[in-house]
């Protein structure tokens, strides 16, 4: 199974350096000196974008030779810290690395016990790798949550719009824009060995084989998500899984209209009415609520939605 290398390569890793506490990044140049302290403990104090400084020289098409921005850690030295957003969002990153793997604003995340990234959005970017490709990172190991991005994704192998290959926990993510690959290339992540839970797509997937609307492919557990985005490809394409690997998926499902496909490895295709209807959700258990308008947010449920006019969409996400 094309899967089990995901897993093989985190064999070595480790991080050994002492924690730092709670350090400040208000710049791009601040968000760059993460990588000479892998482990630390990282929270960011603000937006940035275009206008922040460093961007000129670190993140915009023009930096390091017109590569953009460098991700962060690599597969052998992996960020094993944490980062809190705080809800800010990091807007415009670049990158254009068509020959490199792990690339993302993370390359490789790694430490399944202590590794966290919350409460971040990474927005309006485009990024450009070859294997394990995502905005957010290109290889997880490490727990994501509360995160989400949106841009545009290219790369040949494990290419998705968060990450590129999730061995780990991602929840409560969701995902915008579109992502084109060659195998294993999905709306959310590319490949999942882990576990995916109370996330969404609405991301354009298209590729050559293995291509999902929320995952190309999973050996590992999807559950309470949903993918509404188009999808494209050759073998092994489905609606919100593209391929299965002996994976699980549990009260999940894809929008048939949208995505264009009326199959799926896994999850329950529903029409975009349906789709849209809270019973869908409630039905399946899920731990969503009516509220009266898409800027509503009820946040003692998980999922809220207004019935007959949206999808769901996560109580902690921003209006």
């Amino acid at each position: 199974m094309i899967l089990v290398a995901l897993i093989a390569g985190a064999a070595g890793i480790i991080g050994c350096a002492p924690p730092t506490q709670n350090v400040q990044v208000r710049t791009w140049s601040d968000l760059n000196g993460i990588r000479n302290n892998l482990g630390a403990v990282y929270v960011l104090a603000n937006d940035l974008d275009s206008t922040t400084a460093g961007y000129e020289q670190l993140a915009s098409p023009t930096a390091n030779n017109g590569k953009g921005w460098q991700p962060i850690g690599t597969i052998d030295s992996s960020f094993y810290g944490s980062f809190d957003g705080q809800g800010h969002e990091i807007r415009d990153l670049f990158i254009d690395r068509p020959a490199e793997r792990d690339v993302g604003l993370f390359g490789a995340v790694y430490n399944q016990t202590t590794t966290l990234i919350e409460n971040l959005g990474v927005v309006n970017a485009k990024v450009t790798g070859q294997d394990y490709v995502g905005i957010l990172a290109g290889t997880n190991y490490g727990t994501i949550s509360s995160c989400y991005s949106s841009g545009n994704v290219t790369g040949d192998e494990y290419v998705g719009a968060l990450v590129g290959g999730n061995a780990a926990a991602v929840s409560a993510c969701y995902s915008i824009g579109s992502v084109v690959g060659g195998t294993l290339v999905g709306g959310l992540l590319g490949g999942n060995t882990g576990t995916v839970g109370n996330s969404y797509s609405v991301t354009s997937a298209i590729g050559d084989s293995r291509v999902g609307g929320l995952t190309g492919g999973n050996g590992g557990t999807v559950s309470n998500c949903y993918s509404a985005g188009s999808v494209g490809g050759n073998d092994d394409i489905g609606g919100l899984v593209g391929a299965d690997f002996d994976g699980t998926v549990t009260n999940s499902f894809w929008d048939t209209q949208t995505s264009g496909q009326a199959a799926s490895s896994g999850g329950i295709g529903k029409t975009t009415v349906e789709m849209k209807t809270t019973a869908t959700f409630s039905g399946a258990g899920w731990n969503i609520i009516g509220v009266t308008s898409p800027t509503t947010r009820n946040a003692s449920y998980t999922w809220n939605m207004v019935n007959g006019s949206t999808y769901p969409f996560l109580s902690s996400q921003s209006t």
